[in-house]
């Protein structure tokens, strides 16, 4: 069941349901706003949301699960909802989604692409600190 936040945004959006449909949706929107298409390694997807209006997405996901991206050797958690605004380049107000920084995990706020380099993505957390790293370390493993 999706939150109290979702639920604000779910008149006018488009809402499927099923693992295999809500990842190709979510793909396809990282792709369409400029973003790697693996930067939301999640499983069991239960429910995607997009609000094209207000530029606002949910994913629910049956259990909460991490994921190591190797080629930078970052762990990332996923709640069982993430949920973000989206538009070209960019995720903010993101909910749900934490990455360990040494013995702490810190949550995610905000992902963006650097303007001045070229295939560089910037993930911000909420104490402000910030990490750039290449692009291609979250493609999808194929």
């Amino acid at each position: 069941m999706a939150s109290q936040i979702a639920d604000s945004h779910r008149a006018g959006a488009e809402v499927v349901k099923g693992h295999d449909i809500c990842k190709k949706h979510a793909m396809e929107l990282l792709e369409e706003v400029g973003l790697p298409r693996g930067l939301l390694a999640l499983s069991d997807i239960e429910e995607f949301g997009y609000n094209r209006t207000s530029r606002f997405m949910w994913i629910v996901q049956k259990k909460k699960n991490e994921h190591t991206f190797k080629k930078i050797k970052q762990t990332v958690s996923y709640a069982t909802e993430v949920t973000a605004f989206v538009e070209k380049g960019k995720m903010m107000k993101v909910t749900g989604v934490k990455t360990r920084e040494m013995f702490l995990w810190l949550s995610l706020v905000e992902v963006y692409v650097v303007e001045s380099s070229a295939g560089k993505l910037t993930f911000k957390t909420g104490s402000g600190l910030s990490k750039t790293f290449d692009a291609e370390a979250f493609a999808l493993d194929e």
